[in-house]
């Protein structure tokens, strides 16, 4: 059985041993990870992933509990937040096990929810920031279309959309993973079925082209952004100061997302072509192993960093969330 760069340890609290199979020349890679790097990103993942949650549930509440509808911003925003949660959810448990389990055996089902829950999660995060960047786009580098593309019914059924092509792109990863035990016979670990299916390999290159391409336009939406408010400023044009706070939010956060996704997303098409056969040998698997491992926490801390830049960075969201506690408090003292 070959094991995919990308598949998901059970257990890292072992001197774990991933095992590749050199394509070129048949021959069995073997490599160790030091004892103190399973313990350390098991902790790291234990504590951003609280964070995670925690932060993220904060800002679904405020949006959730504030007594006005949701601007068209607010509503890709805690869409974000609603995949950044989910994402945080699987590491979570993953890292208790590594910190508290010594031998604890995967199911089939439980591998299959593993890969494909974080998987379908991180592609709605990429698929939402350019909803995101695309609006801000829109309001500030073509205002005039502003009133008829910008509708929060619009905002809706885009996000139903990426959500329902998100599900589909990553269904083949939750049909072919499934759970092997290592040969040692000390830990299982989470694999795709071998040989690696077709379906699996067009989908998954259908998913990282969409993603390529979707990097493309948040690049070319933020240098438009950018481009337009620095010649408001130098032309001494009046921009509306609620517009100016909402799209200096969207632009850090479009900045710590090209930061912490652009190396997973250069991983993930080198894990492609290493599953197509076209780039093999033990030193680059071992290389990619070592990356993955690197940037997936890179990767989680973004989950962290994006609610924390809606408090430090977010002004209106700021307003928002004194409002909704006032409301709320107010309500508690009415009913008491």
């Amino acid at each position: 059985m070959t094991l995919s760069p990308m598949s998901i340890p059970a257990n890292f609290s072992h001197d774990a041993v991933d095992e590749y199979h050199n394509n070129t020349d048949s021959i069995l890679c073997h490599f160790e990870l030091s004892s103190w790097v399973p313990f350390v990103t098991g902790v790291y993942i234990l504590i951003i992933s609280v964070l995670g949650i925690i932060l993220n549930v904060f800002v679904l509440v405020v949006f959730w509990l504030h007594k006005k509808a949701c601007t068209v911003a607010e509503i890709y925003l805690s869409n974000l937040a609603a995949a950044d949660l989910f994402l945080m959810s699987v590491p979570s448990v993953l890292a208790v096990t590594a910190a508290t389990v010594d031998d604890w055996q995967f199911t089939d089902t439980l591998c299959k929810v593993l890969m494909f829950f974080p998987r379908m999660n991180a592609d709605c995060s990429i698929y939402i920031l350019a909803l995101v960047s695309f609006d801000r786009y829109v309001a500030l580098v073509h205002p005039l279309t502003d009133g008829r593309m910008r509708r929060p019914l619009y905002a809706k059924l885009a996000c139903v959309m990426v959500w329902g092509v998100c599900f589909l792109l990553n269904v083949p990863t939750f049909i072919y993973s499934e759970a092997t035990r290592d040969p040692e016979g000390n830990f299982t670990t989470c694999v795709l079925k071998d040989p690696i299916p077709t379906m699996y390999l067009v989908f998954k290159g259908v998913n990282e082209f969409c993603c390529i391409v979707l990097i493309a336009v948040i690049s070319f939406c933020t240098v438009n952004i950018i481009h337009t408010l620095r010649n408001r400023i130098k032309n001494r044009l009046n921009t509306q100061k609620k517009e100016q706070k909402a799209t200096t939010l969207v632009l850090v956060v479009l900045l710590v997302f090209m930061i912490c996704w652009v190396p997973m997303q250069v991983v993930r098409i080198l894990d492609l072509l290493s599953l197509l056969k076209i780039l093999n040998g033990c030193h680059f698997l071992k290389n990619l192993h070592l990356c993955y491992f690197i940037f997936t926490s890179l990767v989680l801390s973004n989950s962290v960093l994006n609610p924390i830049l809606y408090v430090i960075v977010g002004k209106t969201f700021q307003t928002k969330v004194k409002e909704s506690f006032t409301q709320m408090s107010t309500t508690l003292s009415i009913s008491q």
